[in-house]
């Protein structure tokens, strides 16, 4: 089949490349010239594990191509995929603009019938303003041509999206129009042989489920930080209620994980968006919001450790002489994204005390640079050992598999003070206390040394 796909950011550019590997002709479109021609260098603007080599291997063989032809992009596929951003508006609602531009653009070129399909995480009833927006168009071009709306959500996980697009748990179809549920069906067949993951159902209900699915796993994160602050303050240990929790199958392991917070490009965003969502319809979301206020004092978790430990705000006392080491830049492992990472909360607000920060992160170090640009109170780090150089104290906000069994010996060695705080609980706090080690983590209490 031959499909178009607009906005090539982490959800189209994965998308688009995994449906060409399975044998479909793919267009990419993307109003960024500089990307355009990266990609057909095969420089990849994000970092994916397995993305790169799929992108080059297509691009060679011909099913997948690049280019800031619009009008080539809307006559080349009959199935057009909306896959540009939706940031937050000044309120948290989803910025729609740019879907709507695509709409229009789909609308002032195309020459044949056509399956408008919104891949963007969008709010319910955005199909109707895409459709309304493209008939505008055609009914100002005196054109009687047909096109159908469909709401195709993606559930991809940022570190794994090749894998969840190649071996999704379920295909979301959100459609009025058989004719469009056949395509997409034909479309998505290679990836529903085993059993069957097509769910086909109304539009604004494929709309509402991204939403709810993106909520309620914000939650479960949000409740596990709640739940550990209670734990911090009677003495209980979050990581063994973590386990008694999750043996449950009604509940289970996933994403009942405490930390120092969530981030990245879909949780924050998409919270705010439904909760806008609600009012504007005079719905009170209670829990989003809930969910949204505890993670957004989550982010202040470490900085309170690192108050405490350091007596900052005693008899005036700032962090002013003091550098952190700090591991993990990035919201989450196997990522470059630092979109409402954490560790930004953190240093701005270790700067902000005076303090300098010693960073390192396996693949966001030059999207570090490029937030921040040079400045003399960051420094970024070849290796996780050198961010230890002559630190007060080291910090860990991302959980990364090589930070899991560091050189202890060492980082009492390179560190001015034997402290780690540690917003991910990688480390037993018995453990820590053995090697004399002072080691703050969330919801376990601090593990004190003699």
């Amino acid at each position: 089949m031959k499909v178009t796909f607009y906005g090539i950011g982490y959800v189209g550019l994965v998308q688009a490349t995994v449906l060409a590997d399975a044998g479909h002709d793919v267009c990419c479109v993307d109003i960024n010239e500089t990307r355009i021609e990266n990609l057909k260098k095969g420089i990849i603007p994000i970092y994916e594990p397995g993305l790169t080599p799929l992108v080059e291997k297509n691009f060679a063989e011909g099913r997948l191509t690049f280019t800031t032809d619009a009008e080539f992009g809307v006559n080349f596929g009959d199935l057009q995929f909306i896959a540009v951003g939706t940031p937050p508006d000044e309120d948290g609602s989803a910025d729609l603009q740019y879907v709507l531009k695509v709409a229009e653009t789909i609308a002032t070129h195309m020459t044949s019938p056509k399956v408008i399909i919104d891949k963007s995480t969008v709010p319910v009833g955005t199909a109707d303003k895409v459709r309304a927006k493209a008939q505008q168009v055609l009914d100002s071009r005196g054109s009687d041509l047909t096109f159908a709306v469909v709401s195709n959500p993606e559930f991809l996980k940022e570190g794994a999206a090749v894998n969840d697009c190649k071996r999704p748990d379920r295909i979301v179809i959100g459609t009025d129009s058989a004719d469009a549920e056949e395509l997409m069906r034909e479309l998505y067949a290679p990836f529903n042989r085993n059993h069957e993951k097509i769910i086909v159902m109304d539009i604004k209900s494929a709309e509402l489920t991204k939403y709810a699915a993106n909520c309620m796993l914000a939650t479960k994160i949000s409740f596990m930080n709640e739940m550990a602050n209670i734990a911090e303050r009677v003495g209980a240990d979050i990581e063994h209620v973590r386990q008694g929790i999750g043996s449950d199958s009604r509940i289970g392991f996933q994403f009942i994980y405490p930390g120092c917070g969530y981030g990245g490009s879909c949780f924050p965003k998409d919270v705010q968006a439904l909760v806008r969502t609600a009012d504007g319809i005079g719905y009170e979301s209670q829990i989003l919001k809930a969910v949204e206020a505890v993670n957004y004092a989550q982010k202040n978790k470490l900085f309170e450790y690192i108050s405490k430990h350091f007596g900052v705000g005693i008899d005036g006392k700032d962090l002013s002489g003091k550098t952190f080491a700090l591991w993990g830049l990035s919201f989450k492992p196997n990522t470059d994204d630092m979109r409402e990472a954490p560790s930004r909360v953190l240093m701005e607000q270790l700067w902000a005390a005076g303090a300098k920060v010693q960073a390192y992160d396996p693949e966001a170090m030059e999207e570090t640079q490029r937030i921040y640009g040079s400045r003399p109170d960051l420094s970024l780090m070849g290796t996780k050992e050198s961010a230890l150089n002559g630190a007060d104290a080291l910090i860990i906000c991302t959980e990364w598999q090589n930070f899991k069994a560091p050189d202890f010996a060492l980082i009492k060695q390179q560190l001015s003070e034997a402290v780690i705080f540690d917003g991910r609980n990688l480390f037993e706090p018995t453990r820590m206390t053995k090697k004399a080690i002072k080691y703050y983590s969330i919801g376990r209490g601090l593990s004190v040394t003699e």
